[in-house]
C-alpha cells in the first residue's frame, strides 16, 4: 500500500511540473527555439541535478508513462505514412531515404567505432559491447522527427516537390529505423552477452521480425474494431493509449516467457508494431479520419509528458563531461546526411539546385530518436544512462539547428508561402469592388482580414485621393475595356459591383467577354435586370429580398446560416480553387484532409455537385469548405499548385467556358 501511495504522489508532482511546463515552453518560439527544446529545458530544471522536484528514485517509478507516450508517438509516426501521398515523388523518395538510411547509419556507426577509445564510458568495455553501442548509435543518427517537420511546413505554407519529397523520406525513414533498430538491436544483445554467431540466432531474429509484424498487423485490425465502436472520441482515445500500453506489457512478457520456457528470450518490437497498426489503419481502413482526428487531439498531451520526462532523466553531471564528444558526433551525423542525400537525389534525379541543400530539412531530431535511447537506456542500466546522456545532448544541438536549416532550404528554392513573403502575393486572391460607400468599405475590410487583396474603384477623383484606413481606394476614369485592364480586371478572382444598374451591366458585360472573371457579385436595384445579369451569370444580390431571404434562412436552419455568416469564430467556409496538379484525377476520399474538414460541394464550369468520397478532382474545380479556421487554411495550402501558372491555366479554361457560353446565347 505504501507502494501505490508513493507513485500516487510521484505522479501527482510530474503532472504539476508537466502543467508548468507546457505553459513555459510557450514562451520559447518568441526566441526561435521549439516548443519542444523547452519541455525538455524545463524537464532538467526540475529534475534530479537542478531542483530536484521530481526526485532521482522517482524516475523509474515514471517509467510506464514513458511507454504510454513511445506507443502513442509510434502511432503518430505511423498515421504520417499514407502511401497515396507519396506516390507522385515515390522515385524520388525511393533513393534519397535510401541514400540517408545507407550513409547515415554506415558513417555515423563507423565514427562511433572509432573514437571510441576517446568516450569516457567505452574505454574500457569490450570491443563486443562497444561495436554493439556503434550499431545502436548509427541506427539512432538515421532517424529524423516527422513532427518538427510538419509543424515547420505548416509554419512556412511550404508546398511543391521538394517539401513532399522531405515528407516523403521523413516519414519513411522513421518507419525504416524502426526495422533497422530491431535488427540491430538484437545483433547488439547477442553481442553484449557475448554470444556465438551461429546460424539459429538468424532464425531467431528472422522469427522476432515476423513476430512484430504479425502482431502489428492484428493491432491494426483491433484498432479498426475499436474505431467502429459508437463512443465519444475521448473514451476512444484513452482505449488507444490502453492498446499501446498494452503492447508493451506484451513484450515484457514475451520477453520472461521465452527466457523461462526456451532458454533465450524473444524480443518484439513495441515501436514497430504501433507503427504497423497504425499503417494499417491509416492505409487500408475506412476509419482514417477518425484515427488522425484522436492522434491530434492526444498527439500535444504526450509530448509534453514524454518531453518533460526525459527532461528530467537526463544526467547532466554525465553531460557535462561529454558535451564535447556530443558536439563532435552532431558533425559527424551533419556530414553523413548531406553525402547520404546527395547521392540519393542525384540518383532519383532531382535537380541540382535541390541536392546542394537537400541534407538541410534532416537535421531535426525529437521524438522517434529520443524513444529509441530511452530503450537501449533501460536494457543496458550499466552503460545505457551515459549512452543516452551523450545521445540527447547530440539530439538537443540538432532539435536548435535543425528548424532554422529547413526554413532556409524551404526560402531557397521558393516553396514558402508565408505570410509576409514574396511568395505569398502570386497566390493572394483579389477582389475589386466598383463604388465608394461605407458597405463597400466595411466589405473591404471584412475580405482584408480573410487575407484577399481588395482594390475599391471610384469614378471620383477628389474622394479617390482620401484615406481609408489601408483600404486601397483608386481613381477609374471610365468603364471601358482599357481602363479595366489597368486597373486588374485580369487578375480579380471576383468582382462586386454596387454602382447604378447601368454601369454594373457594363462592367459585367465586358468581364464575361474578355476576362473570364472568376465570380461577378452584383447588387441589382432594378428587378427588371434580372435576367440581363443572369445571362451573364453573375451573383445577384437584391436588396428587397436579401433581408427577407436571409432571416427565413436563420429560422429554418440557424446552426449552418450562423456558420456562413462567420457568426462562430472558431469556424468558417470558403471557397478553394483546386490548382494543385499533384490531386488531378484523385478522389476527394484519398486526400489527407484534417479530420474537422467538410467538403460540402464542387463546382466544376456550370455544375455544381454535392461532394462525396467519390467525388475526383479535377484542375480548375472550386471545392466548398466548412471546417476550423486553422484547417481551412491547411487545406487551402494543399489545393494551390505549387506552380505559378496554376492560376493562369485555371482561368483560361473559365474563359474558354464563357466565350463559348456567349457564343450559344448570340445563337
Amino acid at each position: 500500500m505504501n507502494l501505490v501511495s508513493e507513485l500516487i504522489l510521484i505522479l501527482i508532482g510530474f503532472i504539476i511540473v508537466a502543467v508548468a511546463a507546457d505553459r513555459i515552453s510557450l514562451l520559447f518560439p518568441r526566441i526561435k527555439l521549439p516548443i519542444i527544446t523547452g519541455l525538455l529545458f524545463i524537464g532538467i530544471l526540475a529534475g534530479p541535478f537542478v531542483l530536484r522536484l521530481l526526485p532521482t528514485e522517482a524516475i523509474p517509478q515514471l517509467n510506464f508513462l514513458n511507454q504510454i507516450s513511445l506507443a502513442f508517438i509510434a502511432f503518430a509516426a505511423g498515421a504520417e505514412l499514407y502511401l497515396k501521398d507519396l506516390n507522385n515523388r515515390l522515385k524520388s523518395i525511393k533513393w534519397m531515404t535510401f541514400g540517408q538510411l545507407f550513409f547515415t547509419f554506415t558513417l555515423g556507426g563507423l565514427s562511433v567505432w572509432f573514437l571510441s577509445n576517446q568516450i569516457g564510458f567505452m574505454k574500457d568495455l569490450d570491443w563486443q559491447i562497444r561495436l554493439a553501442i556503434a550499431l545502436l548509435a548509427g541506427t539512432i543518427f538515421v532517424s529524423r522527427s516527422p513532427v518538427s517537420a510538419i509543424a515547420v511546413i505548416n509554419e512556412m505554407r511550404a508546398k511543391g516537390p521538394f517539401t513532399q519529397t522531405v515528407l516523403g523520406v521523413t516519414v519513411l525513414k522513421d518507419v525504416l529505423v524502426i526495422i533497422l533498430f530491431t535488427l540491430c538491436f538484437a545483433v547488439s544483445d547477442a553481442l553484449v552477452n557475448k554470444m556465438p554467431f551461429e546460424v539459429w540466432l538468424v532464425f531467431i531474429l528472422v522469427l522476432e521480425l515476423s513476430l512484430s509484424f504479425l502482431l502489428g498487423f492484428l493491432l491494426g485490425q483491433l484498432l479498426k474494431g475499436l474505431l467502429s465502436l459508437r463512443m465519444s472520441i475521448r473514451i476512444k482515445s484513452l482505449l488507444v493509449l490502453a492498446i499501446g500500453y498494452s503492447i508493451y506489457l506484451l513484450a515484457h512478457w514475451v520477453h520472461d516467457t521465452s527466457l523461462e520456457f526456451l532458454g533465450f528470450d524473444i524480443y518484439i518490437e513495441p515501436l514497430l508494431i504501433c507503427i504497423i497498426g497504425s499503417f494499417i489503419v491509416v492505409n487500408f481502413s475506412s476509419y482514417r479520419r477518425d484515427f488522425l482526428k484522436i492522434v491530434e487531439e492526444v498527439v500535444p498531451v504526450i509530448y509534453i509528458i514524454f518531453y518533460t520526462l526525459t527532461g528530467a532523466s537526463i544526467k547532466l553531471d554525465i553531460l557535462v563531461y561529454t558535451w564535447g564528444i556530443a558536439l563532435l558526433f552532431f558533425f559527424i551525423r551533419l556530414a553523413s546526411i548531406a553525402i547520404g542525400a546527395y547521392i540519393g537525389g542525384t540518383l532519383g534525379g532531382d535537380p541540382i539546385e535541390y541536392n546542394r541543400i537537400s541534407w538541410m530539412p534532416f537535421v531535426t531530431q525529437a521524438g522517434v530518436a529520443l524513444g529509441l535511447v530511452s530503450v537501449v537506456a533501460a536494457k543496458y542500466p550499466d552503460w545505457g544512462h551515459e549512452f543516452a546522456t551523450i545521445l540527447i545532448g547530440v539530439i538537443i544541438i540538432n532539435e536548435v539547428v535543425g528548424p532554422p536549416l529547413f526554413k532556409w532550404a524551404i526560402l531557397k528554392v521558393g516553396e514558402s508561402h508565408a505570410r509576409g513573403t514574396s511568395l505569398a502575393s502570386s497566390k493572394e486572391q483579389v477582389a475589386l469592388i466598383f463604388g465608394l460607400e461605407g458597405q463597400s468599405l466595411a466589405l473591404a475590410r471584412q475580405l482584408m482580414d480573410h487575407d484577399w487583396n481588395v482594390k475599391v474603384l471610384t469614378r471620383n477623383r477628389e474622394k479617390a485621393r482620401m484615406e481609408y484606413r489601408g483600404i486601397n481606394v483608386d481613381f477609374i476614369q471610365d468603364f471601358s475595356l482599357a481602363s479595366l485592364k489597368e486597373a486588374g480586371m485580369e487578375k480579380a478572382d471576383a468582382i462586386i459591383l454596387m454602382n447604378q444598374d447601368d454601369d454594373n451591366l457594363l462592367v459585367a458585360e465586358l468581364a464575361y467577354e474578355n476576362f473570364g472573371t472568376r465570380d461577378i457579385i452584383v447588387r441589382v436595384h432594378e428587378r427588371p435586370n434580372l435576367r440581363r445579369f443572369h445571362e451573364l451569370e453573375a451573383l445577384i444580390v437584391d436588396p428587397n429580398t436579401a433581408m427577407v431571404s436571409l432571416l427565413d434562412h436563420m429560422v429554418r436552419s440557424p446552426v449552418a446560416t450562423s456558420l456562413l455568416l462567420g457568426f462562430d469564430k472558431e469556424q468558417d467556409t470558403i471557397d478553394v480553387e483546386m490548382q494543385n496538379p499533384v490531386f488531378h484525377g484523385i478522389p476527394l476520399r484519398d486526400l489527407r484532409l484534417p479530420s474537422d474538414i467538410i467538403v460540402v460541394a464542387t463546382k466544376r464550369n456550370d455544375n455544381t455537385l454535392i461532394s462525396t468520397g467519390y467525388t475526383v478532382l479535377h484542375l480548375g474545380d472550386v471545392l466548398t469548405i466548412v471546417g476550423s479556421v486553422e484547417s481551412l487554411e491547411k487545406v487551402k495550402l494543399k489545393m494551390e499548385g505549387s506552380e505559378k501558372t496554376g492560376r493562369k491555366r485555371a482561368r483560361s479554361a473559365r474563359k474558354s467556358v464563357v466565350f463559348r457560353k456567349r457564343r450559344d446565347l448570340k445563337r
